[in-house]
């Protein structure tokens, strides 16, 4: 059985947005991306994998596609394969949020 606590895999770099691998396989991949205020990734888009950005703490502001969003924790939010996407952190305090694509590109 693989265990991994979340808190122990945050990393957070001052200089930018950290993607802190937790879980990889042939078919996918999960990952724990760290933002501190004012960091995002840029938009972009995958072609055959969907993606999925779950918030754990703070508030991010998602875009897929032409919508864009801030949520909070406790919410999923999907990037279907082929639509652009990204994540930023426009708030005061930092953002943790669990992401999950597949297949793995």
């Amino acid at each position: 059985m693989e265990i991994t606590k979340l808190t122990d895999a945050e990393r957070f770099d001052p200089a930018k947005m950290t993607k802190n691998l937790l879980v990889a396989s042939d078919h996918m991949f999960c990952d724990l991306y760290c933002l501190e205020p004012g960091q995002a990734q840029k938009v972009h888009a995958h072609d055959g994998s969907d993606k999925v950005y779950v918030v754990l703490d703070g508030t991010a502001t998602l875009t897929v596609g032409e919508e864009v969003q801030a949520v909070g924790p406790g919410h999923a939010v999907v990037a279907r394969a082929g639509v652009a996407h990204g994540i930023r952190n426009d708030s005061a305090g930092r953002v943790t949020a669990l992401v999950v694509m597949a297949p793995k590109p």
